[in-house]
């Protein structure tokens, strides 16, 4: 099939590296993210003639549509597949299905301030104070290490918060002799705790000596021809090499990674198409997203030299206003945007042009509040959807320019982006107020007890997982309520119904 001359260029300068490769239209969207081992060898690929373009209609259509592709190098394949997973669900290319749920890589979480620490399995990092180690590509090998990481530092393995003599009878690591028993007193807390420092930093990466030692014991088992036990010996070293590798985690796209065909030439025509002095090198957007004037919500999101800067995102929900208005949620979130802005960095933060997602009546609402603040000199222009038409304050016809200008395919990025950012809030709003109000069923609960449930837990779902005593810490809650909502809950929830605790 047929490649263009600077797709070529671009396929023959790719280097023999891991890292992840974005394929993007002729308008400079990311159509799919894939991860290689090889990037030269894998891109290549693509282009090449082979069995599977006769019989795969996706490829064929993926391949066709491809424009042009970006790359990003990274130190290891581990590496690669979990940046691959970030781009996937920031980006949400049409060709892609895989990380596209909330799918997470698994991480080790230990709270220091349990009476006994335990080392566990998790996919959510929270903002609880617990210490967490990864993510880890790789689920098996994590499990494995963490099997070694007990019985190397004689680490509990049981689940209950705070353990003691009942546990112990029926505990098969305390029998076994792979913990050293701090809930019968064999050590003391303290005692317990260094042994949990220690393991902490064998899995922040202080791992060299154990690694040497289980060397020396495969070795020495070979020699005496102990071969499964050498063989064992082998796959926990690999397990243990795999889990405690330096990677790095990705909670934030590369900035220096594209998603524009020529973000630079985009800037430089959109100061062409609306007479600015020169390129905007800032770039803000916003958007209003409500379900019949419900949960409304706002969000703001920041392009620096014509490539998303996440970190400036914001999310507002909007508090001042009553019913549909759009209007009105449109002039709250610029006020309490760009109030803030002048609060904390003044005019030397300003946007250098702002985009609106609208036509004229959200252009004039933004318009009036940035001249109560004294900005009525920033640009600022509205783009509206149906059309792709843009308004100019005091223009009373919108420029209208053609689908393959780069300054419009510019502005739709922002707008796009603008409003993938306030529907995703909207949604997480929505999803999160009807689990809520399944608590509102649980027998005197009111509100006060059912605010402090959610400070406590952050959600239903979380609320959910937890265990009785810790419920019952949360003020106005008994051992006994909070038995009694755990059975509640477990009683509504299809997919534990049936489980007991």
């Amino acid at each position: 099939m047929p490649v263009s001359e600077a797709l070529r260029q671009k396929l023959a300068q790719l280097p023999h590296k891991p890292g992840v490769y974005l394929m993007k239209d002729r308008l400079g969207t990311v159509i799919y993210v894939g991860k290689a081992r090889d990037l030269r060898k894998r891109v290549s690929s693509y282009f090449q003639p082979s069995r599977r373009m006769a019989w795969d209609l996706k490829l064929n259509a993926l391949v066709e549509a491809v424009a042009d592709l970006d790359v990003h190098v990274v130190r290891s394949e581990p590496e690669a597949l979990l940046l691959e997973g970030r781009l996937i669900k920031e980006l949400r290319p049409r060709y892609n299905i895989s990380f596209r749920d909330d799918k997470r890589f698994p991480m080790v979480k230990v709270n220091l301030q349990d009476p006994i620490p335990r080392f566990t399995l998790t996919r959510l990092r929270t903002d609880d104070g617990a210490r967490y180690f990864g993510p880890f590509p790789s689920g098996r090998a994590l499990r494995t290490t963490l099997t070694l990481v007990r019985r190397q530092f004689n680490l509990r393995g049981c689940r209950p918060l705070n353990p003691g003599p009942a546990d112990y009878k029926h505990c098969l690591y305390g029998h076994l002799k792979f913990c050293t028993a701090p809930c019968i007193g064999n050590v003391t807390l303290e005692q317990y705790r260094a042994q949990v420092l220690a393991a902490c930093d064998f899995l922040a990466g202080q791992c060299e000596e154990l690694a040497g030692r289980l060397e020396e014991e495969m070795r020495q088992a070979a020699q005496k021809l102990e071969f499964e036990r050498a063989a064992e010996l082998r796959d926990l070293l690999a397990s243990l090499q795999e889990t405690t590798r330096k990677t790095r985690t990705f909670t934030r796209t590369p900035h220096n990674l594209p998603v524009a065909l020529n973000p630079e030439a985009d800037l430089a025509d959109l100061a062409a198409a609306l007479g600015l002095e020169r390129p905007p090198r800032v770039i803000e957007g916003f958007d209003i997203s409500n379900i019949s004037g419900t949960l409304a919500v706002a969000s703001l999101v920041r392009f620096v030299e014509g490539r998303p800067d996440r970190p400036g995102y914001r999310r507002y929900q909007i508090k001042g206003v009553t019913g549909q208005d759009d209007f009105a949620c449109m002039a709250e979130a610029v006020r309490r945007r760009y109030t803030r802005v002048l609060r904390e960095g003044g005019r030397g933060s300003m946007p250098e042009l702002i985009l609106i997602d609208g036509g004229k009546g959200q252009l004039n609402a933004a318009v009036k509040e940035l001249q109560a603040l004294g900005l009525g000199d920033v640009p600022v222009v509205g783009l509206a959807k149906e059309f792709e038409e843009i308004y100019r304050p005091g223009e009373s016809e919108p420029l209208r320019l053609p689908h393959d200008r780069g300054a419009l395919k510019l502005l739709q990025r922002v707008r796009d982006e603008s409003h993938r950012v306030a529907n995703a809030y909207n949604a997480q709003l929505r999803l999160r107020k009807i689990s809520e109000s399944i608590l509102d069923e649980f027998p005197g609960i009111g509100e006060q007890r059912k605010t402090a449930l959610l400070k406590k837990f952050g959600s239903v779902q979380r609320l959910r997982r937890a265990r009785v005593e810790e419920i019952a810490e949360v003020p106005g809650f008994s051992e006994k309520m909070a038995a009694d909502l755990v059975a509640f809950l477990a009683a509504r929830d299809p997919a534990r119904s049936g489980e007991g605790r």
